[in-house]
């Protein structure tokens, strides 16, 4: 289908589709592989910072005080650099770091110096934002790759914040694990102490060097610094930039680590769309299980597990033509989550796990992750639902995802997904199910030592038993991150066939090219800590190469000084539609196939300093929109804090599309207060509304949870679905759910 397509100029030679699509593939792999050269195997960075660790000399009690001889022993880490506002200078906020070790916990206390006047903080909530909150975070890689890793720490108030470092820099909150910690102010500094217990991380047995780093921020002099000097472009966590953690011996053996988490819970749900209503009873009893196969392999079980403690997505106006996508928040699937899931791009994943049990119970299901050996990392995952009626036979998922480093800090990884319906039966093909679906490929990452250069080449099979030819995607990318530069190339090719079940792949049949630059300046003095332009441009073909849609964009953001923003964005779009679409996304009339759109639009955004009790956040896009209609959006968040117990925020969203008829004038909002009450740092209440009139649905949802002990806890959830009008209720959920954290 695709030969008949050619490219033709006086002076040069003929193109098949094919050869296109082969030489942009070539081209990014010639790109890519220009760039292996010295800065790939280059020394660490910040090879020579090294905070040396030796075991306690007295028992340590986690209360916020230095008083113990083990404190006075240990070596001390300080001179922190800033990395904003600018990155050539010592910070002038001191904090000074000290850790130390027994045979079952590390511990870790840092001395927060700041100036006169009451810190900033969010609330007591754990896993906060870090740059609306005073804190102090460590971030450690005991495998030395460079990439992947843990994080801890807490904000002047003593609320939590653990993670899972990947990408290099990314810190994935939703990871949780068992840990004690306890801060304490004074005057004129706050104390963060922690243990944190060998079992609840994974680490090479017998190295003595472990990647490492402290972060700060300081939001009454909007400084942010770091142990290890990190280049102002970076994040705090870039592994990259770490120093080192040296040990006078082998840190100690964990031991014989396995966990149980049971749970039991009880509840009702009500579905009052029936007349008269019907009520299912809940009750239910499931487990987790961690099992430590060695300090640096990790196996996972779980038996009838339970989710309805996750807290509700938030909703968003939907004006796309594909698929929205939601993360990951269920526990099970996140320790070194990102071994599956980072395979891709955000709309070409071959892997996402809430495909699995979407709408259906998940029975059981293992997994086993982590290190084989210092360069090769290892995932293999099964998971097994149960049969949910004609339209939903039971289903098996098998991954297996496995990842070698090459150079400093580049790997190769391999991918494999097999979905198979067990119990299949011809009434599910009717109902849209396959027999099988099955994914394979194979992902080369570029990290430079210094992390300027990063990128991905990558190419993905599918198998189906319906669909054949053209089931390949294929896409790279290289980005050139540098003080002021911002330049990114991307490609990605999407067979029509390429059918990827488990994964995100809301489009297909198509080629997209998608460049951007970006430039900052960086005054030294005035107001702006930082501004510059942004160009971005998105070109998607077809098959035959011919343009079905672009969007080409100018942006401009300042950067203030007191961490204000402020953006601004002009934007030209096309489309030609290749599926019937209804502009307005509320299931009324569509717009023909093939029938083209263009329009121009501008955006303008400003979110308020961090550090006001009252914050700001405000958005606004109005331009063209589909069939020479307009569409004017409005977005706004509005927030209040009584620090560090209470906040409250007001988002809403305003839509207004003007289009010919039959839509003619379509209007609706999106409206969302919020709620959350921190008693403690063990005590949260979460209470929130969602008002969507485009889907013509009210969300109630609250949420009480009581830590007890670390990682164990109660959750008291309830849940309300209404129709606005005239405001009837659809359906009331309520559980009540205990689960404990067992280590054996």
């Amino acid at each position: 289908m695709s030969t008949e397509f050619k490219y033709k100029s006086n002076d040069l030679p003929e193109y098949t589709f094919k050869d296109l699509k082969s030489r942009i593939i070539s081209y990014s792999c010639i790109i890519i592989l220009i760039f292996l050269n010295s800065t790939l195997f280059a020394q660490k960075k910040n090879d020579s910072y090294e905070l040396k660790i030796r075991p306690a000399s007295s028992a340590i009690k986690i209360d916020g005080v230095m008083d113990e001889a083990a404190w006075s022993d240990a070596d001390l880490a300080t001179n922190f650099y800033l990395v904003e506002p600018m990155d050539t200078s010592f910070a002038k906020i001191k904090t000074e770091v000290k850790m130390t070790y027994d045979q079952d916990n590390l511990y870790i206390i840092a001395i927060c110096y700041h100036e006169p006047g009451p810190y900033f903080v969010e609330s007591l909530r754990r896993d906060f934002a870090f740059n609306k909150n005073d804190n102090f975070l460590l971030f450690m890689d005991p495998f030395n790759d460079l990439n992947s890793g843990y994080s801890f720490g807490a904000n002047a108030a003593g609320a939590q914040w653990d993670g899972l470092i990947y990408d290099g820099s990314t810190v994935g909150l939703s990871w949780d694990n068992k840990w004690t910690s306890s801060v304490k102010n004074y005057r004129d500094h706050w104390i963060f102490e922690a243990a944190i217990p060998f079992k609840s991380i994974r680490y090479r047995p017998g190295t003595t060097k472990w990647s490492i780093n402290f972060g700060r921020m300081e939001l009454k002099t909007s400084e942010k610094s770091s142990w290890a000097p990190v280049p102002r472009q970076f994040g705090t966590a870039t592994l990259a930039y770490s120093g080192n953690l040296v040990w006078d011996q082998p840190p100690p053996q964990p031991g014989q680590n396995i966990s149980i988490i049971p749970y039991t819970l009880g509840g009702i749900f009500n579905d009052h769309s029936n007349k008269p209503v019907l009520s299912n009873y809940r009750k239910g009893v499931g487990a987790d299980a961690k099992i430590a196969v060695n300090s640096s392999l990790n196996l996972d079980l779980t038996v009838n597990p339970d989710y309805s403690q996750v807290e509700v997505d938030r909703q968003v106006a939907n004006l796309d033509r594909f698929e929205l996508f939601f993360p990951e928040r269920r526990q099970y699937f996140l320790e070194n989550g990102d071994l599956f899931s980072n395979f891709g791009y955000q709309n070409t994943r071959p892997f996402f796990s809430r495909r699995i049990g979407l709408g259906v119970p998940i029975q059981y299901g293992a997994r086993l992750s982590g290190k084989l050996n210092p360069n090769l990392r290892l995932g293999l995952m099964n998971m097994q639902t149960s049969d949910s009626g004609p339209d939903q036979p039971s289903q098996n998922f098998t991954v297996m995802a496995i990842q070698q480093k090459v150079f400093a800090r580049s790997s190769i990884g391999v991918l494999a997904i097999n979905k198979a319906s067990l119990s299949f039966r011809p009434e599910n093909a009717y109902a849209g199910v396959s027999r099988y679906n099955r994914v394979a490929g194979l992902e080369y990452n570029l990290a430079s030592a210094n992390n300027t250069w990063t990128g991905k080449v990558l190419a993905m099979k599918s198998f189906s038993p319906d669909k054949f030819g053209s089931g390949w995607m294929q896409a790279a990318n290289l980005q050139h991150l540098s003080r002021h530069w911002n330049l990114n190339w991307q490609h990605e090719i999407v067979g029509e066939n390429y059918n990827a079940e488990v994964g995100y792949v809301p489009r297909r049949a198509y080629i997209n090219l998608s460049p951007h630059a970006g430039y900052l300046f960086l005054p030294k003095m005035g107001p702006f800590v930082s501004h510059g332009p942004r160009i971005s441009t998105s070109y998607f073909y077809d098959d035959s190469f011919k343009s079905t849609d672009h969007s080409n964009s100018l942006a401009y953001n300042l950067n203030f000084r007191n961490r204000a923003t402020i953006s601004a964005r002009l934007a030209n779009d096309y489309v030609k539609l290749l599926r019937p679409f209804d502009p307005t996304n509320r299931g009324g009339d569509t717009l023909s196939v093939g029938t083209e759109h263009r329009w121009n639009s501008f955006s303008a955004g400003f979110v308020s300093r961090p550090q006001s009790l009252y914050t700001i956040s405000l958005s606004s896009r109005y331009g063209g929109y589909y069939q020479g209609g307009s569409l004017l959006n409005l977005t706004s968040e509005f927030g209040y804090r009584f620090q560090p117990y209470v906040s409250i925020a007001l988002s809403s969203s305003y839509n207004n599309i003007n289009l010919p008829k039959p839509w003619n004038n379509t209007q609706f909002w999106l409206v969302g207060p919020r709620l959350d009450v921190t008693m403690s740092n063990k005590l949260y209440f979460t209470g929130f509304v969602q008002y969507n009139e485009q889907s013509e649905n009210i969300n109630v949802n609250t949420r009480l949870q009581w830590r007890y002990k670390p990682a164990s806890d109660l959750f008291i959830v309830y849940t309300d679905n209404y129709l606005p009008a005239p405001f009837s209720v659809k359906n009331r959920f309520l559980v009540l759910k205990l689960t404990y954290w067992w280590n054996i």
